[in-house]
């Protein structure tokens, strides 16, 4: 437009896959002439012959070909995620797909694009409770299986978890050096932790394997974030289809998935309602207590850190936090903030503690995940590389630290 030149651009339709990353290719290849003016269009997501003419002599171009793009943003990440993801099934003829089903909405929205992918008869729905879990949810895997129409299986982990237990409590454990018996002590979060490495690299594993085809890992980009998820367990899989989605992202594809996609309610009202949780104790329950993150914060807070241009740091996040502006920079509901966190102190001890975790032990959680598909302006993997070191707090951090707790 300032040089009143016309401009044409060509752009790939496919997807790129390094190991780590599944780049969707748009294609979206246009046309705009000398004023900055669109002239030519091809449609997302398909192989077109885009067709214009160009009078060189006028410097304009013009065409009929235009595609009128959905202002919907939620069928364009869809499109995006449906096409990537079936395209990296087809690189590996994966026909088939089993989904752990918990009662979540992460697990119901993966479930549901891979029903769409694949159809129905494809998707094998494994519920795997345990004493923990509680009727709402098995309820709410319930319904979305028979609303879908896949195979669905309810398979208690109870007595591989309790044998589990046994075997390592009553293990014969011996220091040669001292020729001393070594008692295992396993503490709440390590109990936990079998759960769910019983559900992902045992039962889901070898359903998959028996069922034909491969498994998904169900983790959003939130949980990545900060490496909520466990070794071997949720964060197994072939691929990650709604890893490079917020968890308010999750929730709003929920809804197009029943809206526009299915057209009636496959993923069941209740999802939307409840408190989001891993139920694996008993203080952490659909109804008592819940995940540790309040995601209409914490979400636009691991997004500064990954997404924003430069990257924010803790220092950036006190910086705005003293300048009373931090939900305009973080694009977040000003009054989440307030209800959150009462005090100063109890602001700080929250950011440090997720980003010892986002710079810390996630990243090790973040090298060992499965490759994820990419939509956003910067995805984990190779998007983002990454390496293991200590967390780090720059010297102006302390010094905002200091000026806030201290006035």
């Amino acid at each position: 437009k300032t040089l009143k030149l016309p401009i044409i651009y060509c752009n790939n339709v496919g997807i790129q896959n390094n190991g780590k990353n599944i780049f969707t290719y748009d294609g979206s290849s246009m046309a705009y002439d000398k004023s900055g003016c669109l002239q030519a269009s091809a449609e997302p997501f398909e192989e077109s012959l885009l067709c214009m003419t160009w009078d060189i002599c006028t410097n304009t171009i013009s065409s009929r070909s235009i595609y009128k793009e959905n202002a919907d943003y939620n069928e364009y990440i869809y499109t995006a995620l449906k096409y990537g993801a079936t395209k990296f099934l087809k690189q590996f003829n994966i026909k088939k797909m089993t989904i752990g089903l918990s009662g979540g909405i992460d697990s119901a929205v993966t479930a549901a694009i891979y029903a769409d992918i694949l159809g129905p008869e494809n998707i094998l729905l494994l519920n795997l409770p345990s004493k923990y879990n509680s009727n709402t949810t098995r309820n709410i895997a319930y319904k979305l299986a028979q609303s879908l129409g896949t195979n669905y299986g309810i398979i208690s982990i109870t007595p591989g978890y309790n044998l589990t237990i046994s075997q390592l409590e009553n293990s014969n454990i011996i220091n040669f050096k001292n020729k001393q018996k070594i008692t295992l002590n396993l503490n709440n979060l390590i109990k936990e932790n079998i759960q769910a490495r019983d559900r992902g690299a045992r039962i889901i594993a070898a359903a998959a394997a028996a069922f034909g085809g491969a498994f998904s890992c169900n983790s959003n980009k939130t949980e990545l974030s900060i490496g909520y998820a466990t070794f071997y367990g949720d964060i197994a899989g072939a691929v990650s289809v709604i890893g490079d989605l917020w968890k308010h992202q999750v929730y709003s594809l929920g809804h197009y998935l029943n809206d526009c996609i299915f057209k009636h309610e496959v993923i069941p009202h209740e999802i939307f309602n409840i408190r989001p949780s891993a139920e694996l104790s008993d203080n952490q329950t659909v109804g008592n207590g819940g995940d540790p993150l309040f995601y209409q914060y914490h979400d636009y807070l691991f997004k500064a850190f990954i997404e924003n241009t430069p990257k924010a740091t803790p220092a950036n996040i006190l910086e705005w936090y003293i300048e009373d502006n931090l939900a305009e920079m973080l694009n977040c509901d000003r009054e989440i903030i307030s209800q959150i966190f009462t005090t100063p102190q109890e602001f700080i001890d929250d950011l440090e503690r997720w980003w010892n975790l986002f710079a810390g032990f996630a990243v090790a959680k973040r090298i060992q995940a499965p490759p994820i598909i990419s939509i956003s302006t910067r995805s984990f993997g190779y998007d983002h590389r990454e390496a293991q070191l200590t967390p780090y707090f720059s010297r102006r951090y302390y010094e905002l630290k200091n000026k806030i707790l201290n006035k």
